[in-house]
């Protein structure tokens, strides 16, 4: 059974960096594309970012410049660093896979979510 968990979120002052992690398991899972999604207040839920397993990242136009993806293959782990953030980036984040195990079909999952909260 595929399980995709974030952590890291939490109230943050305008400004203040914050890290977001996102693990899938289990370890032999092949996460061929690691994303971030968010979704505010009333809003649909957008991308933010993404990262293939060949390290190619893309980013939503309203982060482009202050939030960074990354992964540690190894880890199964993603992370999303989110630097100079703004009352606009208050959301749930939600990590999204897309993989599979072994020859299984290749599919999307969804992790729980984690809420971020920039106020001052």
């Amino acid at each position: 059974q595929v399980q995709v968990v974030e952590s890291g979120g939490g109230l943050v002052q305008p400004g203040e960096s914050l890290t977001l992690s996102c693990t899938v398991s289990p370890r032999t899972f092949n996460a061929y594309t690691m994303g971030w999604y968010r979704q505010a207040p009333g809003k649909e839920r957008v991308v933010v970012a993404s990262i293939t397993n060949y390290g190619i990242t893309n980013y939503a136009n309203p982060v482009k410049g202050r939030f960074t993806i990354t992964r540690e293959a190894a880890n199964n782990t993603a992370y999303l660093h989110m630097n100079s953030p703004n009352p606009e980036d208050t959301a749930v984040y939600y990590c999204n896979v897309y993989g599979q195990i072994g020859s299984a079909r290749i599919q999307y999952y969804w992790g729980q979510g984690t809420q971020v909260t920039v106020s001052s």
